[in-house]
Order: C-alpha cells, then structure tokens, then sequence
C-alpha cells in the first residue's frame, strides 16, 4: 500500500534509537536491529508528521507489518481506531485540501476499521484484496461496471469537502459518498450495495 509515494529506509546507526521509541510494540513485539525492516514517507497533508512501516523477519508468521505516524519522536501506532490519526492531526495540524483530499481519504479508510477490517478505496478491477483467481465471470463482469477513480466532488455551502468512491468492506462493494473538512474529519454520507460475498484476501494492517 502507498507505493505512490517515495518511502526511504531507516538503516544502520539511525536503526537503533529508532527502534526504541517504538518497542515494545503493542507491549508484547520487540523489533530488533538486526532483523527489524523499517521505513517511512511522507505524506501530501502533513508538515512534520511521516508514515512508518515496521516489521522483523524474526516475528511469527503473518505477525506485522505495523504502520505509525511519527512527529519528532513521538510516535503514533495506527491501531484501527481514529484516535491516533485525529491526535496526529492536532500535532501536526493536518490541512487536508481539495488537492489532497482524495490521498486522505485513501489513508484514513485504510486505517480507520470497522469489525469487517479497513474500509478499502477500489479504483480499479486489479485491486489486491479482490483474488482474482476466485472471481466468476459474471461477477467480475459487475464490478468492471462499477469501479471507478475516486473522485473530489466539490465544496458544501458550509465548506466541507465531498469525494466519491468505490468502498471494499470485508467481502461487500458499496458505491459511497464522504464529506471531509480540512482539519482531517471524515464521514461517510451515503453508501449503495453493488456487489456481496466477494472472494477476497486479507489486506489489513496488522494490530
């Protein structure tokens, strides 16, 4: 996910202090320098505020990767609430603008879930949480008609910002509306069912 953006990695001496502002990880992962991957980007509607990946190859199977938002050594773990995204966003603050309000919205129904997991934005048949290999013609076939772009809708009177998209939630495709205000606030206004029980894959932050 994010691979839009150019991610650089966090290696050698710089590996080390890092890691210990985030360990232990969820209280019970430890990552650990020589086995530890991590990374980070930032991200079009923050200043100061970066997207960190982190994962170990000596964790369990299917263990991380785990996502944080980090602002000067105060580190955010994205845990599938929106606390931690509305906290960063009052450190930061956040300015979500027409220009980047579809990049928030990708983000935030990413690691904002329900009890399905994240609410993922589909633009495309080739999404990867779809398993292809598992999709019926005639099914396939609907969401070729459906899915499209996400797309920025304008402005309401009272200065939200409006956005359409196609929404994968669990194993369902919603055709949804949002409104968004600039200090980072989302709210899904309106959703239409297009297709149930897909075959799906798991694609979730780790938590």
């Amino acid at each position: 996910m994010f691979e839009q953006y150019p991610w650089q990695n966090v290696t050698g001496p710089q590996m080390d202090p890092f890691l210990k502002l985030v360990n232990p990880i969820q209280g019970k992962f430890t990552a650990a320098p020589a086995t530890a991957s991590v990374s980070w980007c930032q991200l079009p509607f923050y200043t100061t505020i970066a997207l960190v990946k982190v994962d170990d190859s000596a964790w369990p199977s299917n263990t991380g990767p785990f996502w944080f938002l980090a602002k000067q050594g105060r580190m955010f773990l994205l845990d599938g609430s929106s606390a931690p995204i509305h906290d960063a966003n009052e450190a930061d603050p956040i300015k979500v603008t027409e220009a980047n309000a579809l990049d928030y919205l990708r983000f935030f129904c990413y690691f904002v879930h329900g009890d399905e997991g994240p609410f993922l934005i589909v633009e495309d048949i080739n999404h990867q949480a779809l398993d292809q290999t598992k999709l019926e013609a005639a099914t396939r076939s609907v969401i070729e008609g459906a899915v499209r772009p996400a797309a920025f809708e304008g402005r309401t009177p009272e200065g939200a910002m409006e956005a359409s998209a196609m929404v994968l939630y669990g194993n369902a495709l919603f055709s949804a509306r949002f409104s968004m205000t600039e200090n980072g606030m989302i709210e899904m206004i309106d959703d239409e069912p297009v297709a149930a029980d897909l075959p799906v894959k798991k694609i979730k932050p780790n938590y």
